[in-house]
């Protein structure tokens, strides 16, 4: 790799390299609202890599600043724990940022695939994620977004090396410097200091890793409140347990790590260089090896669960980037904010702050000093009904990559279109029973009647059902095309489609409408219904005869 590449400064508009010229794009690997990742070979090697490609062309300089240092960083780190950024290039309007090719898929989604699981494989896996958060810390980093969407696989071999990844939120730090660097992170594994907007560094990333641990140990996390608010005041607490029975075969020195970990004052908290000396991590023989299936099964339910709030959410940032691209800027959250979209981000504009959400399920970052509790978030929480299946019993269900379990895929896939056309029949037909039986009643919607608004619940439809559709005595046809599913564990599916529908206009003329739609389904109680719905504008087009 040339060095020139490497030092490329990426707030420079022009570049002399084309990546045309060093690498030859191939299929996509995967896609977030706002970029693409798609696998690339050297040309001069025959070496395979990943490619993020981002649309550059109306960043703002701040984003472009946010872009150079989170390359700047990854340039810096080189460790086998790591995922490893290997070039730069800036070419016609597109930021390519060329890493490690890493097939093994996420580290939790390995997990629930195993025969065998046990307390010494957490520790295995804890002992590789410590080693690249301290290799981070020795070279002035802090990651600030440790969580399991970042921690992933360099292949699909037994005993793959786990490589931390995205280090879109990383600063670089002095020392041991504590500051405040602004609200960043993700609800569930931010730190008590944090959250009271105190100087913080290092330790933030070892308090998210004592979030990891614990769930890599049980299958769900130490803080949990369907209410985010009370979710903030468990864990600027410290109010977690050890509840019986899961707790009770675990190791007291695992328990100890995670205590050590999970210490309310940063100053008191162990730091990554310490806790790779603790005897949980370091010596054989004192992790158990029985292994631990209530784990497996509670894992498999949280990774279905946060899958599906990335994919809303996924799908809600890209419903929002379009209306934004078709010149509209529209109110979403009700309270008095705009989105304001870019190709690499997604902003919720308001006077005295500036909430950062990523494609990432519950990603927030606020540079300001203020802190402000993104309400999208809270949202995010309603659009996969948290309230009747939150983690009161610990096991209850639970964003970029989907993913497919067991040979019946193929059935399930077919399933879930059948029962999106049901429910489109039951649309034209204006029957509200059977649309009432295959949505959730806490239904999400962006469309384009609420302008832009996210809406919540039936009574907005139900007025389109009373009003409208049982009112028409004229023939309706809807067609689905291009039909495509992704199954996001057992229990949901996105399917995205083109709906055409066609009927007759007031003047006895046919008239047949196209609009591109996106639907979430979850299992609930062996019953699948629709949890999430965006429509796209339609256009009409009169027939010629």
């Amino acid at each position: 790799m040339r060095e020139s590449h490497l030092a490329f400064n990426m707030a420079t508009p022009t570049s002399a390299v084309k990546f045309s010229d060093i690498y030859e794009l191939k299929e996509e690997l995967g896609k977030g609202a706002f970029s693409i990742v798609r696998r690339c070979v050297q040309k001069a090697t025959g070496l395979e890599f990943a490619a993020k490609i981002i649309n550059t062309k109306k960043l703002s300089a701040r984003d472009h600043q946010k872009l150079e240092r989170e390359a700047r960083i990854c340039r810096l780190l080189k460790h086998p724990n790591i995922v490893r950024l290997h070039d730069s290039i800036q070419d016609d309007g597109y930021h390519y940022l060329v890493f490690d090719l890493v097939t093994g898929g996420e580290l939790f989604e390995d997990i629930v695939a195993r025969e065998f699981y046990s307390e010494a494989d957490a520790s295995h896996c804890m002992q590789q994620i410590l080693e690249s958060v301290n290799y981070c810390h020795q070279h002035g980093i802090v990651h600030r977004d440790l969580k399991p969407e970042n921690l992933l696989l360099a292949s699909k071999a037994k005993g793959a090396a786990v490589k931390l990844a995205d280090f879109g939120l990383a600063i670089e730090v002095q020392g041991d410097q504590q500051a405040w660097f602004g609200f960043a992170g993700t609800p569930g594994y931010l730190s008590p200091e944090v959250l009271r907007k105190d100087p913080y560094g290092k330790p933030v990333d070892v308090w998210a890793c004592g979030v990891i641990l614990y769930i890599l140990l049980v299958g769900y996390p130490p803080f949990w409140d369907e209410d985010q608010h009370r979710l903030y005041a468990q864990i600027k607490a410290g109010a977690y347990d050890y509840p019986s029975p899961e707790w009770d075969t675990v190791t007291p020195e695992a328990k100890h790590l995670i205590n050590s970990m999970l210490t309310v004052n940063p100053a008191k908290r162990i730091t990554a260089s310490e806790a790779l000396k603790h005897p949980w991590i370091c010596r054989e023989r004192v992790a158990s090896v029985v292994h631990r299936q209530e784990t497996v099964d509670c894992l498999k339910k949280f990774n279905a669960r946060r899958k599906l709030k990335g994919a809303i959410l996924t799908t809600m940032l890209a419903t929002r980037n379009f209306s934004i691209n078709k010149g509209n800027v529209i109110p979403v959250t009700g309270n008095g904010s705009q989105v304001v979209s870019s190709p690499g981000r997604s902003l919720n504009v308001k006077k005295n702050d500036g909430i950062k959400e990523s494609t990432d399920s519950s990603t927030i970052e606020d540079e300001d000093t203020k802190v402000v509790t993104p309400k999208t978030d809270t949202e995010m929480m309603r659009l996969v009904d948290y309230k009747r299946r939150s983690f009161g019993q610990h096991c209850a269900s639970f964003g970029q990559h989907f993913t497919s379990f067991g040979p019946h895929c193929s059935g399930r896939k077919q399933e879930i279109i059948k029962l999106t056309e049901q429910l489109l029949q039951a649309i034209t037909s204006g029957n509200y029973e059977d649309y009432t039986h295959l949505v959730d009643p806490h239904l999400t919607s962006f469309e384009p009647e609420a302008l832009g608004n996210l809406i919540v619940g039936m009574d907005f439809h139900k007025f389109y059902f009373d009003h409208v559709f049982s009112k028409n005595n004229k023939p309706v046809n809807t067609s689905i095309l291009n039909p495509h599913v992704h199954l996001l564990g057992e229990d949901a599916a996105c399917i995205a489609y083109v709906r055409l529908t066609q009927y007759i206009d007031r003047n006895g003329l046919p008239v047949t409408i196209q609009s591109e739609e996106t639907r979430i389904w979850q299992r609930k109680d062996t019953k699948w219904q629709n949890v999430h719905f965006h429509r796209s504008s339609c256009s009409a087009m009169p027939h010629g005869k």
